[in-house]
């Protein structure tokens, strides 16, 4: 199966490191506000996920979740989170280490396409 979403190596050890100090984490990717269109990673459960919200898989076993109607845009992308330095304007919890995480992405090949992993949804 295709993954969704999935993070640079230096994602991967950030995230470690958050995880050491916050414990479990998520990820909601931004649909315009504060920073744009950013993944904003938080506590796990303090961004409340509703039914009109979708994962798209995990990182480093940090559920990955947007809204649907932003997928709709989305669903023929794979999402990459890499970080970049310098301070972003948003709620996410790496921002007070003047870092940001940004995605990036690319469209799924055909094939891929028929191979995906599947949604989950919010359970409510």
């Amino acid at each position: 199966m295709i993954s969704r979403i999935s993070c640079s190596s230096e994602v991967a050890g950030f995230i470690a490191e958050l995880k050491n100090q916050f414990g479990e984490l998520m990820f909601h990717q931004s649909g315009g506000c504060c920073d744009g269109s950013q993944p904003m990673c938080f506590e796990k459960g303090d961004f409340k996920i509703g039914s009109s919200d979708v994962c798209l898989g995990s990182i480093e076993n940090c559920d990955f979740w947007m809204s649907k109607d932003q997928f709709e845009y989305w669903k023929f992308t794979q999402l990459h989170v890499v970080l970049v330095h310098g301070r972003g304007s948003s709620f996410s919890l790496e921002i007070p280490y003047g870092k940001r995480f940004i995605v990036q992405s690319r469209l799924f090949t055909k094939n891929e396409l028929e191979n995906l992993e599947p949604l989950r949804y919010a359970e409510n």
